[in-house]
């Protein structure tokens, strides 16, 4: 089975710590519980491991309801790395996978990733029908030979953080607040296409981004963010909505970056959401748009004076 396949590419040797999770946004929770990870494996000696899954459960099982996510695979582990987290294992969620009892999962876990140690979140279950309660799960490492841990919650103003918290208040255009419980701002990467280049027309040329499709995009309105352009941050000004001015309809992510010169179709771009400026809206003529868009790009540079390093 694929799972399988892909559990024997951890590049550890000798026993274990594991813990196990989407970790989609790999946020202030997630990261209490890897720092609990290290923590208990430097107590036994163990490596440290963690398995997440290229594509979320849940859009496997329910593939007609949708689920944006916070962030893409690659960021998740590439995140997860930055914890110091020794071995990330990203495997496929598939209707093997589905299938597998909790008991045979473990099983294949203390065989092939020599697992002394498995590090759990409080409402943490595994295995078919999610059969692998805490309980279930101690119980079958006294018979394997492996301990678990559960980590305390993390609470931020006396709430638990979660990945499910976080994509509301990203879709709420909430992104303080998310950048608060993510650690970092929300963010969305995508390429730079052509547009209908209406912002060249009106004095101010923005990239149009076309995002990753499963990420979850803030709440129309206009952004103070932070373009990464080549490892480089540049303050801008990005607006999502439906151009209702002009009465086009089709939603957009576009984004005036300020003092920059350069050409960026083509390109991947990631922008960064530091603080909504207000909701989108239709003006009666062009005009008051172009004044009002001056004044969000003032505004978005007053914002981000000192929060985009060269």
């Amino acid at each position: 089975m694929r799972w399988l396949d892909e559990l024997a590419s951890s590049p550890v040797e000798g026993p274990s710590a594991v813990t196990i999770g989407v970790f989609d946004g790999v946020h202030l929770g997630h990261r209490h519980l890897f720092a609990t990870l290290r923590t208990e494996a430097q107590r036994r000696g163990l490596h440290t491991v963690a398995l997440t899954f290229r594509n979320h459960p849940r859009l496997f099982l329910y593939p007609e309801r949708p689920f944006p996510l916070l962030s893409t695979p690659e960021e998740r582990m590439r995140l997860i790395r930055q914890q110091g987290v020794e071995a990330v294992i990203p495997l496929t969620f598939d209707a093997d996978l589905a299938r597998v009892p909790a008991q045979a999962f473990l099983q294949a876990l203390v065989e092939r990733l020599k697992m002394r140690l498995l590090v759990a979140g409080q409402d943490f279950a595994l295995g078919y029908h999610r059969q692998g309660t805490l309980p279930v799960l101690q119980a079958l490492g006294n018979q394997m030979g492996f301990a678990v841990v559960v980590a305390s919650p993390f609470l931020l103003d006396g709430r638990v953080v979660s990945s499910s918290a976080i994509r509301q208040a990203v879709l709420d255009g909430r992104v303080e607040e998310a950048s608060r419980m993510l650690g970092r701002p929300p963010a969305l990467e995508g390429t730079v296409r052509a547009g209908a280049g209406r912002g060249r027309q009106l004095g101010y040329p923005t990239a149009n981004l076309e995002v990753e499709p499963s990420l979850a995009i803030p709440a129309n309105g206009i952004y103070a963010t932070l373009a990464v352009v080549d490892g480089r941050r540049w303050p801008s000004a990005t607006s999502i909505g439906t151009r209702p001015t002009f009465g086009e309809g089709v939603r957009t992510v576009e984004t005036y970056i300020l003092d920059f010169t350069g050409d960026l179709y083509g390109r991947r771009l990631r922008l960064e959401f530091v603080r909504r400026l207000r909701d989108e809206q239709a003006f009666p003529t062009v005009q008051a748009l172009v004044e009002q868009m001056a004044r969000d790009i003032a505004q978005a540079r007053s914002i981000l004076s000192n929060l985009a390093p060269v």
